[in-house]
């Protein structure tokens, strides 16, 4: 449209003018030299745009409205161009959000060849250079962790053909990264149950989070589906660990639980051994400081030895034990109580002068609790009622025999 142009031509021209103007392009006339342009006409959209009217911009030099912000030889570089390749430039609004055009020149000439008016169109760009710009981003946030954190990612068509593959984490695989590509899935690992399996969850449209062995690896992976615009099943992507350094370290710390354990398994039976001392008599030596975590072990493993021995009398040796406090009291008490239940009596021996005087000043109630001085006056108790009862039950079979 730079050719000379006739009356009728202009007037074709002036009606596109026009017809850009008032509708949805961006597009700003302007008159005067290129040095000094001024704004005659500024379309709907360019109101849109910038949030600026036409009666605010109108006969204002362009170099002073936002568009003047803008690169400061842009508008010379446009004019020079004669026709060529859109020019981008960045823009504040009038509420001071930036927005981005790409810019086109289109002259307006007289009959005599002179322009006499310039004809800017622009097209908003905002939303292409962010999505470019996230899009570069995420290219590079992936490079980057692609080739500094021990994963491997592989995407699959539909098919379970490897389209992608690629990550430090293949390093100790001895798979170099694209080594799989146009390789299928489910052929290269069908000896590997797991791997299949978890191939064919995620491929049925399920998220999956799995551990498999592959490679000499133990991998930690995250399968995902992926669909297309439509919402089908389109292949999936996998995001893979190396956790064979973490494998072993929680099957070392397991193993070290287990040996930890085993051990106070025996401390405690050491600390607290139930010793059947005579027939159907136990004493249970306790030792040390007796807290109520320990009390309550002790419990359930004496009560269980009386019911498996049978036995008629549980003494409670007291006399390594240092010191007791309320709570270790009441479960002694409660051990008692608990012995007569199942048919037995509990007998306390050995209590030291200090842990007398301190359940005196706690206020345990020892009523109807027998007390011993040491675990060789507590047997020969126990030994004593047996014997008496095991004499009257004795004498009461001889008469009801029959005379």
């Amino acid at each position: 449209m730079d050719q000379v142009a006739g009356p009728d031509e202009l007037e074709t021209a002036t009606s596109y003018m026009n017809a850009v103007l008032n509708g949805p392009f961006i597009a700003v006339e302007c008159t005067g030299d290129v040095g000094a342009l001024e704004i005659a006409a500024w379309s709907a959209g360019a109101e849109r745009l910038l949030g600026y009217t036409g009666e605010e911009v109108i006969g204002r030099r362009l170099a002073d409205t936002a568009l003047g912000s803008a690169d400061a030889d842009l508008w010379r570089r446009l004019c020079d161009g004669q026709g060529g390749a859109p020019l981008s430039a960045e823009h504040r609004r009038k509420d001071g959000r930036v927005v981005a055009c790409a810019w086109v020149h289109e002259p307006m000439r007289g009959a005599d060849g002179q322009v006499v008016r310039r004809l800017f169109i622009g097209q908003d760009v905002t939303d292409r250079g962010r999505l470019a710009d996230a899009s570069r981003d995420d290219s590079i946030i992936l490079r980057a962790i692609l080739d500094h954190v021990p994963i491997a990612a592989c995407k699959y068509d539909r098919d379970g053909v490897f389209t992608h593959h690629d990550g430090k984490g293949l390093e100790n695989s001895g798979v170099e990264p694209g080594a799989l590509i146009g390789k299928n899935v489910f052929d290269l690992y069908e000896s590997n149950p797991e791997a299949v399996d978890g191939m064919r969850r995620v491929f049925a449209g399920e998220v999956v989070d799995n551990q498999v062995e592959a490679h000499g690896i133990t991998w930690r992976s995250w399968l995902l589906p992926i669909f297309d615009e439509r919402g089908a099943q389109n292949g999936a992507v996998s995001v893979t660990f190396d956790i064979t350094d973490v494998k072993r370290k929680e099957v070392e710390l397991q193993a070290r639980l287990d040996m930890i354990q085993a051990q106070q398994q025996v401390i405690r039976a050491l600390s607290t051994p139930i010793i059947e001392v005579w027939d159907r008599v136990l004493t249970l030596p306790m030792v040390g400081v007796v807290d109520s975590v320990r009390t309550s072990e002790v419990m359930d493993s004496l009560l269980d030895a009386i019911s498996t021995k049978g036995a008629r009398f549980a003494i409670l040796d007291l006399t390594g034990v240092d010191a007791v406090d309320t709570k270790t009291a009441s479960y002694l008490i409660e051990m008692v109580r608990a012995i007569r239940l199942l048919g037995a009596e509990g007998v306390i021996t050995g209590i030291r002068s200090n842990v007398a005087q301190t359940m005196i000043a706690l206020g345990v109630d020892l009523s109807g609790i027998i007390t011993m001085g040491n675990l060789r006056a507590g047997l020969k108790l126990c030994i004593q009622r047996m014997n008496r009862a095991d004499a009257a039950a004795a004498d009461g079979a001889r008469r009801a025999e029959p005379r």
